[in-house]
């Protein structure tokens, strides 16, 4: 797995939805040489130098964002009060490191307030848990004023879990935060760089999109901008190896790229699944196919624009996604890679052809 310091920089940077300019920074030197562009939103466009602007266009998109929070408020003992930014389960916030960014820029660490069990009632230790609008960060200070004044911390500012990336290279896995979807966005980024140096025939198109975990809402603004024929979107997928058997289990790590063909955003483009699963099959790539019962990706907005855009939906496999924590295989992100590549150079005219259906009538 090439730089993988590109991704622990991803991981680490500071970027819930509507703030994605730290991860923006954090990929700069490496997307330069995609003439990057960026819009009022925080989407950003990347153009693979070989582009001819006469050919179909393929979109790669993957989300900046991470699920996060905002300071709602501040109580008169200092404790900020909370409004989410993407989905968390509440019971897996409490007791956690917390990073709040205040107005000027300065970073202020937090712990996320869990009442020990020496002060808990009956009645809340049967509860035994919590609920998101009573979640509050605990800064150290005493008073709002110590808050306002000595940490300038507002409401309206973003906050983030207070995590570090990880290596273990015992075994090739991956520790961090953000892997939904920083490890989609390294994905793309090494696509590109990959296919830089390849005669294609499609034009490519980067979009990492921002807002994804508020509302899918980048993606609605770059699928507009960049009207693609087809796009391929890079997730960090949640892994449900820890929890199912193995014949359920469908996002399992070190078993390969996940190919998704539904999710309740999207019915995946059965024509441009049998494509990848061919070429997977070819080049000895592995793979899982994964049926969602749950959740949802870019794909939702990009396939409804324009006359439709078929789109497939790439998977890396990442344990506990909407936590502080989360753990992804390595050889699961170069199977993803790897696909992806070879898929975008199998898109000669006969193919695009048959992803869009213009096939149907030719005799």
């Amino acid at each position: 797995m090439e730089n993988i310091g590109l991704l622990e920089k991803l991981s680490n940077a500071f970027g819930p939805g509507g703030f994605e300019e730290e991860v923006i920074l954090a990929m700069r030197e490496e997307i330069l040489e995609f003439s990057p562009e960026v819009d009022a939103m925080n989407n950003v466009y990347l153009k693979l130098p070989g582009n001819t602007g006469h050919r179909p266009v393929v979109m790669l998109d993957a989300h900046l964002d991470e699920v996060g929070f905002m300071v709602q408020s501040i109580n008169d003992k200092g404790l900020l009060s909370l409004a989410t930014l993407g989905g968390w389960v509440p019971s897996n916030v409490p007791a956690h490191a917390m990073v709040i960014k205040n107005a000027q820029g300065e970073k202020i660490k937090g712990v996320v307030v869990s009442k020990p069990p020496h002060f808990m009632s009956p009645e809340e230790k049967a509860k035994g848990g919590v609920d998101l609008l009573s979640l509050q960060i605990d800064v150290g200070a005493t008073s709002r004023e110590e808050v306002v004044d000595l940490f300038r911390i507002q409401p309206g500012d973003p906050v983030v879990p207070d995590v570090i990336f990880y290596e273990e290279k015992r075994n090739g896995v991956l520790r961090g935060k953000a892997f939904d979807n920083r490890i989609g966005c390294y994905a793309l980024i090494q696509v590109m760089k990959q296919l830089k140096s390849m005669d294609l025939p499609v034009d490519v198109i980067g979009a990492l999109a921002a807002q994804e975990e508020i509302g899918t809402r980048g993606a609605q603004v770059t699928t507009q901008v960049v009207s693609p024929d087809v796009a391929i979107v890079f997730e960090g997928s949640p892994a449900d190896d820890a929890y199912l058997p193995p014949y359920e289990a469908q996002g399992v790590l070190k078993k390969g790229v996940q190919i998704r063909h539904l999710d309740q955003s999207y019915i995946s483009h059965r024509g441009f699944i049998d494509v990848a699963l061919q070429i997977a099959k070819e080049a000895h790539l592995p793979y899982q196919r994964a049926v969602r019962r749950g959740g949802g990706t870019n794909a939702g907005k990009i396939h409804l624009q324009g006359k439709a855009v078929p789109v497939l939906v790439l998977g890396i496999p990442s344990r506990y996604v909407h936590t502080h924590y989360s753990y992804a295989a390595k050889e699961d992100v170069e199977a993803t890679i790897s696909l992806a590549v070879k898929t975008i150079a199998s898109l000669n005219k006969e193919v695009m052809a048959t992803l869009l259906k213009k096939d149907l009538f030719i005799k």
